[in-house]
């Protein structure tokens, strides 16, 4: 054992390359282990409740919250951290600190705020969301919003923190953590049965509750004070909001594509929503998987070459990590479309997910899993992005979004019905991709020479 540690120190340590490759491999394990209790939460989903309506209003009513966390909270991550780790280099631990407390107390206000507004305005927008939804259906999403609400600050707190961890490089428990929403999921479904899809929401909220007790006592060994503190309005602050507000436009612009495609199914027939949703999972998983291994193990490393101008290195970096991400993605993918359905069959076919279920999820994961090469490769580009202060492209490059992905959806739909909504996302993602990595390429060209 302790030569196996002595040559993965050896074999991890040095360049930076090697330092990033180390901190994936750590993370992307630590998250297989978090998506395996996923998958087997997902299984226990599919038994109890199928594609029946149940699961429609659960997927429903989380799909304003899932929009605000990714709008508000991940975008603040994204603006926060390089700038984060800028300050702690250039100016010490203090400065650091005092950055971090004085973006808790935004973030965490920008959610509270928000969070009462989504409650207040439910009964109007989920009538124009769940267009379909007969009226008994419409009300246990609303109910189901009602659980779900704390989620919403819970998600921002863990996202924030998490990021900070693995500022610290320190990813192991910042990618274990979520194992405990998916477990605590599973263990309310079972305990408490007579709940229906009730307990699976009650899960949620208490399994993102236990997440934020083990990162808080992670930040608090770290020495760092997790009390929100007001330092005023300085200049490390004022750059994380000029970063901020554009990496906001641009969430609103491309989280907009799935909340497009829920309120489309929606709109079709009864199980559409939750057929499109398990259609995603795996593809979910897989892009999941690689995302959060390289965005937790890039920006790090990213922003100390950018903070240092290491523009050489920077160069090498996205060139040698695009390759491996496409080696590696593109079989992947060609092994998903070829065993779809078995896959499909092996994962949910059981208790209220029956045959039929299996036959049209298979043909929407097909579909859906055209995508991974390319929202893998531009998960590693926008990191860069956002690690050289740039977020406002991601406002340009992603605002054609939302409207070619209703063009898409209604062309693709008249076709291929609810499995057109999985196309059309797999298209946009690759037209994004270009995109953004046009626009680097030009970017470093201009600033190597």
């Amino acid at each position: 054992m302790q030569q196996f540690y002595s040559r993965w120190k050896q074999l991890t340590s040095g360049s930076v390359s090697r330092q990033i490759f180390g901190a994936i491999v750590i993370v992307g394990l630590s998250t297989v282990l978090v998506k395996f209790a996923a998958f087997i939460k997902d299984a226990v989903v599919a038994w109890r409740f199928g594609t029946g309506n149940e699961l429609d209003a659960f997927l429903i009513a989380l799909l304003v919250p899932a929009f605000i966390i990714t709008v508000i909270s991940e975008s603040l991550n994204a603006a926060l951290i390089p700038t984060y780790i800028q300050v702690r280099e250039q100016q010490g631990k203090v400065a650091a600190q005092q950055l971090f407390s004085s973006a808790m107390i935004w973030g965490i206000g920008l959610l509270v705020l928000t969070s009462i507004g989504m409650v207040a305005t439910a009964p109007i927008y989920l009538g124009w969301i769940a267009q379909g939804f007969e009226p008994a259906k419409l009300q246990m999403t609303l109910q189901l919003l009602w659980v779900i609400t704390p989620s919403v600050l819970l998600s921002g707190i863990i996202t924030l923190w998490s990021a900070v961890l693995n500022a610290g490089e320190r990813f192991v428990l910042a990618a274990l953590c979520p194992v405990l929403t998916p477990i605590m999921s599973i263990f309310m479904m079972i305990a408490f049965p007579q709940w229906g899809i009730f307990a699976f929401a009650a899960g949620v909220v208490l399994g993102e509750l236990l997440e934020v007790v083990f990162l808080g006592t992670a930040l608090r060994r770290q020495e760092l004070s997790l009390y929100p503190s007001w330092h005023g309005l300085d200049q490390n602050l004022r750059q994380v909001i000029g970063q901020y507000l554009p990496m906001v436009a641009g969430a609103l612009l491309f989280s907009s594509a799935n909340f497009i495609d829920q309120t489309m199914a929606a709109m079709m027939l009864p199980g559409s929503v939750a057929a499109l949703n398990y259609g995603n999972r795996l593809t979910a998983v897989l892009v999941g998987l690689s995302t959060t291994a390289i965005s937790a193990a890039v920006i790090p490393y990213f922003s100390k070459m950018i903070a240092h101008e290491n523009w050489r290195g920077v160069r090498h970096t996205l060139r040698q990590y695009l390759g491996l991400i496409f080696a590696i993605t593109i079989p992947l993918t060609g092994i998903l479309l070829i065993g779809s359905e078995l896959i499909i069959r092996l994962l949910f076919q059981r208790g209220a997910f029956i045959a039929s279920d299996t036959d049209l999820v298979a043909q929407i994961q097909i579909c859906f899993a055209l995508q991974i090469p390319f929202y893998v490769a531009n998960i590693l580009v926008v990191r860069l992005i956002s690690s050289m202060r740039l977020n406002q492209i991601l406002l340009w490059t992603s605002g054609f979004s939302p409207l070619l992905n209703i063009i898409f959806n209604y062309l693709f739909v008249s076709y291929f019905g609810i499995k057109g909504i999985a196309l059309s996302t797999s298209c946009i993602y690759l037209l994004t991709f270009l995109a953004t990595f046009s626009f680097m390429q030009h970017k470093l060209e201009k600033i190597a020479d």
